[in-house]
This record gives structure tokens, C-alpha cells and sequence, in this order.
């Protein structure tokens, strides 16, 4: 397996001895090797691995150092036979055990070529979506958004000058613009409205929600395609883990021979055809 760091290689080339996993330091008797500090540099974060070799690996040796000291007093004060510990220990390895276990059943399932082939379903089953680019003028009553309408209609009228001067919505000082949306984005009444309209229309009449009365203009419309693999790559390796990780548990679940008993340990009576029975009525006299 190659080694994950790649700054030891200097040293490697500088001194030949190092290939052959050298004893760097000896703690009560027990070896620390090049190997040890090379494990250590591998759990840590990347931006930590980029520092220089010179500089790391003493304070990577000293680090491995201490926890040896460490580890050799813990079984010297007999805690590696601790009920505590040994109940620790075990817990970890049923974790770690679970953890590979369903992640190497998982590992074909959110590769790379099947997060690919995963895109490539979702392009072709949602083809380009169409976004509106619109405008509008919101006022507090029905008569106010008539007389916007009115006015935002005559020959010549700049809509965004009428949204400065009338609106009380979002975006009046741009003059009513509210950028491009999609249908999702907006309340029902409002993106029927502007998704009927062509870009430069204006809605025939004042379209009410409940922020108030508005008056609409399409501005252009477009349609936006599917975001490319590299910006959706980690929502659908997420998506894919999550899936394959609870199919694969179900699978698991499905296929144990599991048996359940009462919480006192006692076996659960099988159910009876009396079960839930009412007792017959008492005879009328």
C-alpha cells in the first residue's frame, strides 16, 4: 500500500537506511519505527501534512513518544484486563467491525462511476428547467394596484419608475426587480401569474396573495440546464451513502435469524385468537 506521505520521500532518497523501517526511538524497551510515525502523519488533517518533513517528524516523534509512555504505565497498572477498558475496547471493535463491514458492501454504490451514472439518470429524467425574470408593483389594496396597473399601461410608462414611486414590496428601489426564480420559488398565485406571461408583458390585471395586491411584468424568460456533475458531486455521494448504507442494514436485518423476549427475559406468549376479544353480553331478562 503506498505511504500516505509523500514529504518523508526526500528523506527516503537522501538517506537509504530509512527504507528499511529504522527504530527511532525505544520506550521501556519497546520500538518506535519510521512506519509508527508515518501511521501517525496519516491521521492527520491535510493542511498539516503539507508542513516540512524537518519540521513534522520530531514532533510526530516525540507525539508517538508520549502516548507510548503512556499506553506502557496503563498496562503496568493492569487496565488492559479493566472490566471498564475490556467493555471499551469491545464496544470499538463491534463499531469498527460494523462500520467496514457495510462500507465495503456500499464502496460500488457511491463510487465515482456511480455517482456519474446516477447524474446522468437525473439529467435525462428533468431536462432544462425554465426560470422567469420578473418585476412588480405591491400595494395594500385592490384600488392601488388598479391604478399601478393603469399607469404601468400607458404608452411610454417605465414600469420600473412606477415601482419606485408606488410599490411597498421587495426590490422597490431597483424598481420592483426581483431577479430570475423558478416556479418552486414563489407563492402558487404569484409564479402562475408570471410563468403565464411572456417576457415585456404585464399581467392583465392585479394578482392577489397574501403579501397584497401586485402587478407583474415578465421581464425575459430562460431556461437554466441541470448543474453539472462537479457542483452536485457531494449531495449525491451523501445521497447515495445514506441509501445504500440503510438498504444494506435492512438487508441485514431481513436475513438475521433474530429472536425477542419480554424485558424480564421471559418468553412472549404467542398471540391468541382471543386477543383483544370483548366478553359476550350479559342475556336480556
Amino acid at each position: 500500500m503506498r505511504r500516505p506521505v509523500l514529504m518523508i520521500a526526500a528523506l527516503l532518497v537522501a538517506a537509504p537506511a530509512l527504507a528499511q523501517n529504522p527504530v527511532v526511538a525505544r520506550v521501556e524497551g519497546s520500538e518506535i519505527r519510521m512506519s509508527d510515525l508515518e501511521a501517525e502523519l496519516g491521521r492527520l488533517p491535510p493542511e498539516v501534512r503539507g508542513m516540512p518533513a524537518a519540521t513534522m517528524l520530531p514532533l510526530l516523534l516525540e507525539q508517538v513518544i508520549t502516548q507510548r509512555a503512556v499506553m506502557i504505565a496503563a498496562r503496568a497498572a493492569g487496565l488492559a484486563t479493566d472490566p471498564e477498558v475490556l467493555a471499551e475496547i469491545k464496544r470499538a471493535e463491534e463499531e469498527a467491525l460494523a462500520r467496514t463491514l457495510i462500507t465495503r458492501a456500499i464502496a460500488g454504490q457511491v463510487s465515482e462511476a456511480a455517482l456519474r451514472a446516477r447524474h446522468a439518470e437525473l439529467v435525462a429524467a428533468r431536462p432544462a428547467e425554465e426560470e422567469v425574470r420578473a418585476s412588480h408593483i405591491l400595494v395594500p389594496t385592490e384600488a392601488e394596484a388598479q391604478a399601478a396597473l393603469a399607469e404601468a399601461r400607458r404608452p411610454g410608462a417605465d414600469f420600473a419608475e412606477v415601482a419606485r414611486r408606488r410599490s411597498t414590496g421587495p426590490g422597490s428601489r431597483e424598481g420592483g426587480d426581483l431577479g430570475y426564480f423558478k416556479r418552486e420559488d414563489m407563492i402558487p398565485e404569484f409564479a402562475e401569474a408570471a410563468f403565464a406571461l411572456a417576457a415585456g408583458q404585464i399581467s392583465a390585471a392585479p394578482v392577489r396573495t397574501q403579501f397584497g395586491w401586485h402587478v407583474i411584468r415578465v421581464e425575459d424568460r430562460r431556461a437554466v440546464p441541470p448543474q453539472p456533475f462537479e457542483e452536485v458531486r457531494d449531495q449525491l455521494r451523501e445521497q447515495a451513502f445514506t441509501t445504500a448504507v440503510n438498504a444494506e442494514v435492512d438487508r441485514i436485518r431481513a436475513t438475521a435469524r433474530i429472536e425477542r423476549f419480554n424485558l424480564d427475559g421471559s418468553p412472549i406468549a404467542p398471540p391468541s385468537l382471543l386477543d383483544g376479544a370483548a366478553p359476550p353480553a350479559a342475556p336480556r331478562r
